[in-house]
């Protein structure tokens, strides 16, 4: 049994090496330069429309507001990967990491926003009469029998997927919750009963729930966050010195750390950064699917919009805490999940500073489940039918039971294998048909009456 383990862990190392360094990374590169660096010329038009718009009505058909859609699928990425899987990349792979997710978030907008136009380029109405799409529609795009296999192929595997992933989101609520001896059934217990609430009452209900609950929770992380980083503003330039250091040098062992080398800190960045923001992965535009729009590129900015919530304000507030703190180089790996809530309760004490992170934790993990629950039941569903797809639900449900009691290291790389199989399929199709995104692109900033809003 332990050799197995260990080559599950030694190939799930390997593949997120170079392999998928080149698949998402390269994969996304080409589509930044396919789409004219699109991410960045415009960034301002991306943040106009969405921080500038959050509460406009929008023109067009679908099911959600365009702001519900985003905070679905923001829901799904502000996930317990932000407030723990970030201390984990960094115990695994030192202060580098956090560059890597960087450079993954940047690079990675333009497999977003490639996803999203596709999304709602391919999207079709399911029998409640609900906009539905994603990879598993517009990778049937794709002429020949190649097209209809990877569609198979991605819509099986996230529905595989997402069983270790919501365990590991329980588990992650599990083990915040113990800092101030929360018991792990009343977690576990608390979690399946909301999330079935919300979950069968369809997209709507997932959309208004979700418009309420993310921006709330985002910002208390946030701000108690900028608490904590205040507080050790001193070794903050320190901080920022390491990150860009070790991102090319490997980090000293120190304490309780073990020391990383840079193919390691590449490794985990890079994995950390695609399970946070989901650039790449394909689940964001299950969510954008639904949203009203007059034009498939108008909701795409809303992919930008989620990875600069997500990954550049609140995973860099995460990775500030954890090495400001200097906790990281104290707490073993195998305890690494704790050290937000231990940095906290440093400053705050056991019951404000645990109680603020166990909270965020807790609402995130909730979110966040409730919205993959929903990714897995449209899988199964496409695949297998309606009944099947409800059959699904109860067996997420029960991911969250087993995973309160489960390894979050190994469970975290176990994930990252499955997150490969749903990965490569999306990528080649991005790719693929990243022509018809561009000929979308430049209709639509071609196009003044989609640009001159008032």
């Amino acid at each position: 049994m332990e050799g197995i383990i260990k080559g599950i862990l030694d190939f799930s190392d390997w593949l997120w090496g170079i392999p998928m360094l080149v698949i998402l990374v390269g994969g996304s590169l080409f589509l930044t330069i396919r789409l004219g660096f699109i991410q960045f010329r415009h960034f301002g038009f991306a943040m106009k429309e969405t921080f500038g718009r959050i509460f406009y009505k929008q023109e067009g058909e679908g099911t959600v507001t365009p702001f519900q859609a985003a905070t679905a699928a923001l829901a799904s990425t502000i996930g317990a990967s932000n407030i723990v899987g970030v201390p984990v990349a960094i115990a695994f792979g030192g202060p580098g990491a956090v560059f890597w997710m960087w450079v993954v978030a940047l690079i990675g907008c333009a497999a977003k926003i490639s996803e999203i136009v596709l999304g709602i380029r391919y999207r079709e109405k399911n029998a409640d009469g609900e906009y539905v799409g994603g990879p598993m529609y517009y990778l049937r795009g794709i002429k020949g029998g190649l097209g209809k296999a990877l569609s198979a192929i991605f819509a099986f595997f996230l529905m595989i997927e997402l069983i270790p992933s919501i365990a590991a989101q329980a588990l992650s609520a599990v083990q915040t919750a113990s800092t101030i001896n929360i018991p792990n059934y009343v977690v576990a217990a608390l979690l399946v009963v909301l999330v079935g609430l919300v979950v069968f009452g369809g997209l709507k209900r997932i959309g208004t729930f979700t418009e309420k609950l993310v921006p709330f929770m985002a910002l208390l992380y946030i701000f108690g966050g900028l608490i904590i980083i205040f507080s050790n503003i001193g070794n903050l330039p320190g901080v920022i010195a390491s990150i860009f250091k070790h991102a090319f040098t490997p980090a000293a062992a120190v304490g309780g750390f073990g020391g990383a080398a840079v193919a390691q800190a590449i490794r985990w960045g890079t994995a950390r950064g695609v399970y946070s923001n989901e650039a790449g992965m394909g689940t964001a535009p299950i969510a954008h699917s639904g949203a009203i729009t007059d034009h498939p590129v108008r909701q795409s900015m809303w992919g930008v919009f989620e990875i600069v919530v997500d990954t550049l304000i609140v995973c860099t507030i995460t990775a500030f805490v954890v090495l400001s703190s200097g906790l990281y180089e104290v707490v073993t790996s195998d305890e690494a999940a704790s050290i937000p809530a231990r940095a906290f309760q440093a400053l705050m004490g056991e019951t404000i500073g645990g109680g603020i992170v166990t909270l965020s934790i807790f609402l995130f993990v909730l979110s966040t489940i409730i919205v993959i629950t929903y990714y897995g039941k449209t899988q199964a569903e496409f695949l297998f039918g309606k009944m099947f797809g409800n059959f699904m639900v109860i067996v997420y449900l029960a991911a969250i039971v087993g995973g309160a009691y489960l390894n979050l290291g190994f469970i975290y790389r176990f994930l990252d294998i499955l997150l490969a199989t749903i990965i490569i399929p999306n990528m080649i199709g991005l790719v693929l048909l990243s022509g018809e995104v561009k000929t979308l692109k430049d209709e639509f900033f071609a196009d003044p009456r989609y640009l001159k809003r008032n």
